[in-house]
């Protein structure tokens, strides 16, 4: 694991971060994360690493590794949660059970300023190139323009990537 190759898991993140970021390693690490970051017995992952070179489809792991990593650091409750979470995000394609609010003083923004100023980007130089990739939504709206100009009166649902989402008033 490593902050440098993206592709750590903290221990104190919160249990749907955890697997969300358990759930977007590589699948050549699948395997590595269960002996070196479970206390999976080594029968356990042996068997693991056998059914997934017998054609396993690694999603179905990598749900299993982040399930045990959310149950050591958190609990088994919260792994199901985060669990079902991922599932309504990703396969369902919902919303998040749970958006954050922010209010804002001003109602018109800069669509860039706007995603600076709410942190769902660190910088304009990232909130340009994640609206260039098309990962920045409005009201699950794809945006397409880097110059465009937002009224938030009546509020708005902001989304960057897959999941950082945002209510803004």
């Amino acid at each position: 694991m490593s902050k440098s190759l993206n592709n750590y898991i903290g221990i104190t993140e919160s249990p749907k971060d955890m697997f969300g970021k358990t759930m977007s390693i590589p699948d050549t690490l699948i395997v590595k994360f269960f002996e070196l970051a479970t206390d999976l017995s080594l029968e356990e992952t042996e068997e693991i690493k056998k059914s997934l070179n017998e054609g396993e489809n690694p999603r179905n792991l990598k749900i299993r590794l982040a399930k045990e990593l959310v149950t050591l650091y958190h609990s088994k409750k919260e792994a199901d949660e985060a669990e079902q979470e991922f599932i309504n995000m990703f396969t369902k394609k919902q919303l998040p059970d749970v958006i954050d609010e922010k209010k804002l003083k001003q109602t018109k923004w800069k669509l860039t300023d706007l995603l600076v100023e709410t942190g769902l980007v660190a910088s304009k130089g990232e909130a340009r190139r994640m609206i260039e990739q098309g990962a920045v939504k409005i009201d699950q709206e794809k945006v397409e323009g880097i110059d465009l100009e937002l009224d938030i009166t009546g509020g708005k649902l902001l989304q960057v990537g897959k999941r950082k989402f945002l209510k803004v008033k």
